[in-house]
């Protein structure tokens, strides 16, 4: 697998790049924070074609530039499918209105914040494919209520990487005190569907740097209180 990393905006969000190798042009996009001119800016360069974004979860800062860039014809001809996990939907379908003074702030920069014109659910154990990867969707409510995982297995080196979103961090966890937010469901999901994980699998989180399942087991504070 190809993986490009862009910390973006004032959160340093990650958005990540995924192909299935470096030659090959096709990518699919997990989140898409409110840097889109930035994202653009990457792809095209790049000479790469996203067929789909993926958003771990619906807080802004993940999403806010899904809209620009799904709609955008410098990287396609027609709008981008969006998929999101239905208890997170609200958000992707409405920034603004879920995102408080942050979103009325982003709307005086001018970012196109509508909802985008494709949007399908990611349900946990659901699958999805593209640029030649398979993405299998572990629902990891506690972030928030619709907060996803997305393990990607390489089919030809059996390579296997974790998106954890806003979920599991390098010696960290996910805040939960936002509406929508669970400790209690958060330590549950840890438990039943990542300390599980294999060690070696990478986790890719929605912020700071990359780790794996083994170090945070064995490393994070909060993993190890659980």
């Amino acid at each position: 697998m190809f993986i490009r990393q862009l910390p973006l905006w004032a959160a340093q969000t990650n958005c990540w790049i995924v192909s299935h190798s470096p030659s090959d042009s096709e990518c699919v996009l997990v989140d898409a924070p409110p840097s889109p001119d930035e994202i653009l800016h990457v792809l095209v360069s790049n000479g790469l074609r996203p067929v789909a974004i993926l958003a771990t979860h619906g807080h802004i800062d993940h999403v806010g530039g899904v809209a620009s860039v799904s709609r955008s014809r410098q990287v396609t001809e027609s709008d981008l499918p969006c998929y999101i996990n239905s208890r997170d939907l609200h958000m992707l379908t409405d920034p603004i209105g879920t995102s408080g003074w942050l979103g009325q702030e982003l709307l005086k920069t001018g970012i196109d914040l509508r909802a985008p014109e494709l949007i399908s659910n990611l349900e946990d154990g659901d699958k999805f494919s593209g640029s030649g990867l398979v993405f299998e969707v572990l629902h990891t409510p506690g972030h928030t209520q619709g907060s996803i995982c997305l393990l990607v297995r390489d089919s030809e080196t059996s390579e296997k990487l974790l998106f954890s979103g806003d979920h599991l961090f390098k010696g960290s966890i996910g805040r939960t005190d936002l509406p929508g937010g669970s400790y209690e469901q958060l330590v549950e999901s840890m438990r039943s569907k990542i300390l599980p994980l294999d060690d070696d699998i990478v986790v890719l989180p929605g912020h700071g740097e990359t780790t794996t399942i083994g170090a945070e087991r064995t490393g994070n504070p909060f993993v190890i209180q659980m």
